[in-house]
């Protein structure tokens, strides 16, 4: 007997054995029928309007998916975005860079008007001399308050200090440039335009005010002295101003005060102290702040106590305990004191030097 599915007479001949349906496998769920284009009329429909059998449904209108709404919206949103910042963007369009001064230089000797005072103890000299109160090393150079500037932004204005009080420290208070060795660790501080200037000066020192080493750094004739104390002695200011709507501009004047021995003389030898005021003149544009690098413009040094017969271009030469001067300048010029300029050669005052 065929199964309760099967017809009575089981199943037609070159039918599918076993009693499986061909068509089982097709699944009428809803959205199968929905899809349907033709679809039947009810028998009570075709017997109150003798209407045909069938009938031909409208096409269904498929709404987009959730995923997709989304990513829609998403796109619009952008795009808003994308415009709205391309009319009131945060940052300032970038501006032609005004072509980089040279930097001018001027480093005046200061004679002394007697034998240099000297002691084999440095402590002694710094504390019977105006430098002591000064500060030791990097504490001598702090940054002062920083306000933000009509076009500048408080960060920028730190930059600017941050980036000249670098430059301070190491061109005059690293032991390795004092020496006379290092200059690498000055020059990547400069701006790319300034280094084809940075780098004649010490190919070919040239006392033309735009090639002197002495300009860019401090730096002594290691055959002529050495530093009886790499604590030096400093005090002076830093200052930011704003030079126009792409450019700030940071002025510093500082005073040191070094201990040095006549090279190779040893620890019992006389020291003898010397004294370089400096005030330099530094410049930034947007590229500078971002890239920490300076363009330095302007350097006045006045130092001694020195001989206004000895070449100062390449390396100071300083006299040292109990030497003189050949030749002395203008009596009276103390570095100590702000506004005392003087032009090729001074007097070192004897005021500026320890009491002994």
């Amino acid at each position: 007997m065929g199964g309760p599915g099967d017809p009575p007479e089981g199943t037609p001949e070159g039918g599918p054995g076993g009693g499986e349906d061909e068509y089982r496998s097709v699944v009428f769920d809803e959205s199968f029928v929905r899809a349907a284009r033709l679809q039947e009329f009810s028998a009570q429909e075709r017997m109150a309007d003798h209407a045909p059998a069938v009938r031909r449904r409208p096409p269904l209108r498929r709404g987009l998916s959730r995923q997709a709404l989304v990513l829609v919206l998403l796109i619009a949103i952008a795009f808003g975005t994308a415009i709205y910042m391309g009319v009131r963007h945060p940052y300032q369009a970038p501006t032609a860079s005004e072509p980089v001064e040279p930097l001018r230089m001027t480093v005046i000797p200061l004679a002394p008007e007697g034998k240099v005072p000297g002691t084999a103890d440095p402590a002694y000299l710094y504390e019977h001399s105006p430098a002591a109160q000064f500060k030791t090393g990097a504490e001598g150079v702090p940054l002062p308050a920083s306000r933000r500037t009509a076009h500048f932004s408080d960060s920028q204005v730190v930059s600017a200090l941050t980036t000249a009080k670098d430059y301070i420290i190491r061109s005059a208070l690293d032991p390795e440039v004092l020496t006379g060795g290092e200059v690498r660790a000055v020059r990547v501080l400069l701006d790319p335009d300034q280094l084809d200037q940075f780098d004649q000066s010490f190919a070919r020192p040239t006392a033309d005010g735009r090639h002197a080493p002495t300009g860019w750094l401090v730096r002594f004739d290691p055959s002529r002295a050495e530093l009886a104390d790499r604590r030096v002695r400093v005090q002076g200011t830093l200052q930011a101003a704003e030079a126009d709507s792409s450019t700030l501009e940071v002025t510093a004047d500082h005073t040191f005060v070094y201990a040095l021995r006549p090279a190779g003389a040893g620890d019992k030898a006389e020291v003898s102290l010397f004294t370089l005021r400096r005030e330099l003149h530094f410049r930034f544009d947007r590229d500078d702040l971002r890239l920490h690098q300076a363009q330095l413009v302007v350097s006045y040094v006045q130092a001694g106590p020195l001989s206004c017969a000895e070449d100062s271009t390449n390396h100071l030469r300083p006299l040292l305990a109990g030497q003189t001067a050949k030749e002395g300048g203008p009596a009276g010029t103390d570095p100590y004191a702000t506004g005392s300029a003087t032009a090729l050669c001074g007097s070192l005052a004897t005021s500026a030097q320890p009491k002994v």
